[in-house]
């Protein structure tokens, strides 16, 4: 895809000492826009962040699992981890109009495109 590259990366841009996980993620394309959405459960607006730094768009976040007051923990397969995506946006991708969203543990960017530069004949003149 020219818009939107994945890359892979198995060095955190963020130091932890949490097992980082890459979301599995869908990358969507129309004629105006791209739309990538993440599965990313037990993640709110507050626990994500996404930032652009030049072409490279990354999606960061903190998984923190609450435990019950009251209640005495038998067995556990969930723990706390961090999740991380890096992609690499095409010159032809809005990158002041990003839209996200996160529900019910996916989050959806909406990445518009911007308008291809039209062909035109340039004048020259003579002095």
């Amino acid at each position: 895809m020219s818009t939107l590259n994945k890359m892979r990366s198995d060095t955190p841009t963020v130091e932890t000492t949490r097992p980082i996980i890459h979301p599995d993620t869908d990358i969507l394309e129309t004629d105006n826009a791209v739309l990538l959405v993440a599965d990313v459960p037990g993640i709110d607006e507050k626990s994500v962040e996404i930032t652009i730094d030049k072409n490279t768009l990354t999606i960061y976040g903190k998984n923190e699992t609450g435990r019950p007051e009251g209640l005495n923990l038998c067995y556990a397969e969930c723990e706390p981890r961090d999740f991380q995506r890096i992609f690499t946006l095409g010159n032809n991708m809005d990158t002041n109009n990003i839209e996200a969203v996160v529900k019910n543990g996916v989050l959806r960017l909406t990445i518009p495109k911007t308008t291809p530069a039209q062909t035109r004949k340039i004048t020259v003149r003579g002095e």
